[in-house]
């Protein structure tokens, strides 16, 4: 279909999205009905959807009608991550769970198509639903975790029910593996809501999996990002036992990769301790490995998606001198390169630069950046996020705050997640 020229240009450029999603289905002709299984919605959604017209739009309910009917993001209205006349409807939990599984559904569907395992079996089974787990991860970054629990929730009883019916010790570990990374995606999405005795559970849940899968890298890392947890949660020692069991799980034959992190996660243990000795030590060590893997070409080994990079040792360098309240190890770095494209991360780091400031005396500054980490905090609903503005706020002790404080008082006071 000529997406350039005709109708649907010329429906996009008025902004009327859903007459551009009814030339594109019609094109391909599919039903109303068809689309909206595709996407979770009832016949009568997708009716409403497609008479529209210039008004705002579910960007949810564009992505996957997109993604699925293969429209170039630009057509309506998301293109470079922004909408134009877009805004979020509907606020009822069972219309955003609905969203949320045609969404993901819609965004696993391409990479599916092109998939080399045969659907009918269990490498197969094991390959989509480690998509989907991939799929709910991307939306982490512009969606609330309480959003996706339920969804991921489902998804993990879904693993749980093909696992169970799986024959054979490969098809069986295969499906644990899957487990193991769905259950530490939980695990993320209950830290990030506050909820640290269910984080701790998906964790120890998912290392569980992993070492019934019998995958010794897959077992140190889900080892290491609960220690990370712990650290961040003030636990030092804890995370530093798990650390070194990680390390002992892979042995001498570990990846640059993992020693790299482990080294980083180490860092956060001993700050968490206050050992500002071991901090350094562990962040050089971290940083020299990581400057080596610059020069590689190899992708990073699974479960590793993303190669680790100097930033991500001078993002942790932040957030222990934070937590150590050292101001010239947080302003130092040059923190526009460590800004990240996900929207929670970003406000955490924020929330350490403005305890570097703190730290330093600059309480101006340091309440202007934690009150813009607030309302992403705010806007995602993220108990994290809050928790760790309530950390600022309580380091700073004073009987006549200025009126930013006071500003921010107003506001944290009048969150409740």
């Amino acid at each position: 279909m000529d997406f350039q020229t005709g109708p649907v240009r010329d429906a996009s450029r008025t902004g009327d999205y859903g007459r551009v999603i009814e030339l594109a289905r019609r094109a391909r002709k599919m039903t109303q009905t068809a689309l909206g299984q595709a996407l979770g919605l009832s016949q009568s959604a997708i009716s409403r959807l497609e008479k529209r017209g210039s008004a705002s739009y579910n960007t949810d309910v564009l992505s996957a009608a997109a993604a699925h009917l293969q429209i170039p993001p630009v057509l309506v209205g998301l293109a470079s991550g922004r909408t134009a006349q877009v805004q979020a409807e509907d606020d009822d939990s069972m219309y955003r769970r609905t969203v949320l599984g045609g969404a993901v559904a819609a965004m696993a569907a391409p990479i599916l198509a092109a998939s080399p395992d045969t659907p009918d079996s269990t490498g197969g089974q094991a390959a989509a639903l480690r998509l989907t787990t991939s799929a709910y991860r991307r939306l982490d970054a512009t969606t609330p975790s309480r959003d996706l629990a339920d969804a991921v929730d489902g998804h993990i009883r879904l693993i749980q029910t093909i696992t169970r019916t799986a024959t054979g010790d490969t098809d069986r570990a295969r499906l644990a593996a899957v487990g193991s990374e769905a259950a530490s995606f939980a695990g993320w999405l209950a830290w990030d809501r506050g909820d640290h005795g269910s984080a701790r559970s998906w964790y120890g849940g998912a290392i569980k999996a992993a070492r019934t899968a019998g995958n010794a890298l897959l077992t140190a890392y889900q080892a290491g990002t609960l220690a990370q947890f712990e650290a961040h949660a003030g636990n030092g020692i804890e995370a530093l036992n798990l650390a070194h069991r990680a390390r002992r799980v892979l042995g001498d034959q570990r990846p640059a990769v993992a020693d790299a992190w482990l080294s980083s996660v180490e860092a956060l243990g001993h700050a968490a301790v206050g050992d500002r000795r071991g901090v350094d030590r562990a962040l050089t060590a971290s940083r020299i490995l990581a400057e080596a893997l610059m020069g590689e070409q190899e992708p990073p080994p699974w479960p590793w998606v993303f190669s680790f990079t100097p930033d991500k040792v001078a993002a942790c360098r932040v957030a222990c001198g934070a937590r150590l309240h050292l101001p010239e190890w947080v302003l130092d770095e040059d923190v526009e390169a460590l800004s990240t494209g996900h929207a929670k991360q970003r406000a955490l780091l924020v929330l350490d630069i403005a305890a570097g400031h703190l730290a330093g005396g600059r309480v101006e500054a340091a309440f202007a950046l934690a009150s813009r980490a607030l309302e992403a905090g705010i806007r995602y609903r993220s108990g994290r996020i809050v928790e760790r503005a309530r950390a600022v706020r309580r380091s700073l002790t004073s009987n006549s705050p200025p009126k930013a404080v006071r500003d921010f008082d107003e506001r944290l006071h009048n969150v409740y997640l």
